[in-house]
């Protein structure tokens, strides 16, 4: 799925994967996130979250689209904030989960989205004057001149938070995933990323992925 990117500064990583088998919990993938957490609460603290090189980018990224990061935080550093204070991930299912223990790994927002329910084209922009959707777990979210991805329909997801329109459940099949990078992300790094989220999503969901890419080419 090709995304026109209307703001700069960013890197998109794509990954696509059709037969998602959604389930609530996955024993094999709680165990890793726990696992994982386990091993950030003892290597960072909330002060050492902000001094992460990725996390610095993403911030950098922010402040370059006009967005402050302190009050509109990117979903990564939630993430990250949430975990090395020891209240850990939010467990939302195996899909969902892949992509939040991929974003505390590499401190890059991820967005998880039915691809079933969009309608081409998707440009990355930024919201316009008036702009809302009902945010997952959150009331209306004004999205005037926040980083947004749209489709034919209106906005649907973001690096800060998803809306409930686009949001994965136990019926999805066709999933798409969003890694929102940095320009200057290697696209190495990327790679490795969206490698790793397709292995989960192929463990954990029995998802295959039919393509990936990084966006702008």
């Amino acid at each position: 799925m090709e995304i026109r990117i209307e703001w700069p500064g960013v890197k998109l990583g794509v990954v696509e994967a059709d037969d998602a088998v959604v389930t609530l919990v996955n024993a094999e993938l709680a165990q890793e996130m726990g696992a994982v957490c386990q091993r950030l609460r003892k290597e960072l603290t909330v002060e050492k979250v902000a001094e992460l090189e990725a996390i610095r980018a993403v911030r950098a990224m922010f402040r370059a689209w006009g967005v402050d990061p302190a009050r509109y935080r990117p979903s990564s550093e939630a993430l990250l904030r949430r975990v090395v204070q020891g209240k850990g991930l939010y467990r939302i299912s195996n899909v969902v989960d892949a992509s939040n223990l991929g974003s505390i790994e590499t401190a890059w927002p991820y967005g998880c989205y039915n691809r079933a329910l969009l309608a081409p084209p998707i440009v990355f922009r930024p919201g316009l004057s008036g702009e809302t959707y009902e945010g997952i777990g959150k009331q209306t979210w004004h999205l005037e001149g926040r980083p947004v991805l749209a489709d034919a329909n209106g906005a649907f997801g973001s690096p800060i938070s998803d809306s409930t329109r686009t949001m994965v459940d136990v019926a999805a099949r066709q999933i798409l995933t969003v890694i929102y990078a940095p320009a200057g992300a290697p696209d190495a790094a990327l790679d490795r990323a969206m490698d790793r989220l397709a292995e989960r999503l192929s463990r954990t969901a029995s998802a295959k992925m039919t393509r990936k890419t990084i966006q702008p080419k």
